[in-house]
């Protein structure tokens, strides 16, 4: 039989030279092949979760010692005191709990499954520092207060998430983050929505659509993109000027620019979601200053649902996301890895949007047929 620490060599990264810092548990699992959850249930000596194999503890523990890895004590006692509480921590300057706010439904979704699985809830906010990136020392270090921490927002202190990740305390992001490696993360399937979305307008006759959105790399923003992209490469449209990124929507999308572009042969107009709901708030506005209307004289999408105060409006063409849904499946994920629950490498799940019809979409102006 071959030793222990041979058997982990065998396929492994080498331990990184030349180190100044103390080793974190994410090393650790890098070195052994594993998730991070699982080097925590390892190193915190938890025998729950026998789908843990002798093998992969031994690989665990020879990482470890071939990276000289030491727990924090603090972090042992925090993760050992399990009360039944899990966290949410909102990126914004106040707790989004107006029904009308879009983090609503989220939450809704959140707290049904918490209660289910027999979880309190903990709400955090950013407010008391002007937002959690905003300032002051290690804002999310409150998180630790409670077993485990869902996380809402666009924008997040990624050295505070790597932070968290790093000392094995459970954590899922709502919403697709590329970074720090090793966060779990719950999303909406942004990509296939949005080329969906482009599919059913080239569908209807459109040859030339634009996309409007903020100019931001968040993952949710950079997703729809690639979904717009891809579903013009799928119709064989052209791309050449085909997104229209703006810092300020409503200052740069104007009724002139809107008519440059009807002159140009575009016929339909793709907006993203976000927030605060910007780049449809500005795209409506340049149609209604023009004296335009859809879709008589021209299309009209959303990539996400309509902000709640313009619900009087028609409702525009898209897909809706399932957020009360995400909420859920975050609170499941959460719970897998309070438990201890061996999980992959990179636990991540996302959810599918549905299509919307709705009533601002149609065949291009010249190619309807003329009234009888």
């Amino acid at each position: 039989m071959e030793e222990p620490t041979k058997r982990a060599r065998r396929g492994r990264a080498p331990a990184p030279a030349g180190r100044t810092g103390r080793p974190r548990q994410a090393e650790v699992a890098r070195l052994a092949g594993v998730s991070q959850a699982t080097v925590s249930l390892v190193l915190g000596g938890k025998q729950q979760g026998a789908a843990i194999s002798r093998e992969t503890r031994q690989n665990v523990l020879d990482a470890a010692g071939r990276l000289g890895y030491v727990p924090d004590p603090a972090a042992r006692r925090l993760a050992a005191a399990r009360n039944d509480l899990l966290g949410v921590f909102s990126f914004t300057a106040t707790f989004p709990t107006d029904v009308q706010h879009s983090y609503y439904p989220f939450l809704v979704g959140v707290e049904r499954e918490a209660a289910a699985r027999g979880y309190d809830l903990v709400l955090f906010t950013g407010s008391s520092t002007g937002g959690a990136g905003a300032g002051g020392p290690h804002p999310l270090n409150r998180a630790r207060l409670a077993d485990g921490c869902l996380l809402l927002g666009r924008h997040a202190p990624v050295d505070e998430l790597r932070r968290l990740v790093d000392d094995g305390f459970p954590v899922v992001h709502l919403g697709r983050r590329d970074e720090p490696e090793g966060l779990a993360w719950v999303g909406a399937d942004y990509v296939s929505s949005s080329r969906e979305v482009v599919e059913r307008l080239a569908s209807l006759g459109h040859r030339r659509i634009v996309l409007v959105r903020e100019d931001d790399e968040a993952p949710a923003s950079t997703d729809r993109e690639q979904g717009f992209l891809e579903g013009l490469r799928v119709a064989e449209l052209p791309e050449a000027e085909a997104v229209f990124r703006s810092a300020d929507p409503a200052l740069d999308l104007t009724p002139e620019r809107l008519r440059q572009w009807l002159a140009g042969g575009v016929t339909a107009f793709v907006a993203e979601e976000t927030d605060s709901g910007g780049a449809w708030r500005a795209l409506s506005t340049a149609v209604r200053e023009a004296g335009l209307k859809a879709p008589r004289d021209l299309s009209l999408a959303l990539l996400g649902s309509p902000p709640p105060d313009l619900a009087d409006a028609p409702e525009p063409t898209g897909f809706d996301i399932p957020r009360a849904q995400l909420g859920a499946e975050a609170v499941r994920l959460l719970a897998t890895l309070v438990a201890g629950e061996d999980v992959p490498e990179r636990p991540v799940a996302l959810v599918a949007c549905t299509y919307r019809p709705g009533a601002t979409a149609g065949p291009p102006p010249g190619a309807r047929p003329a009234p009888g």
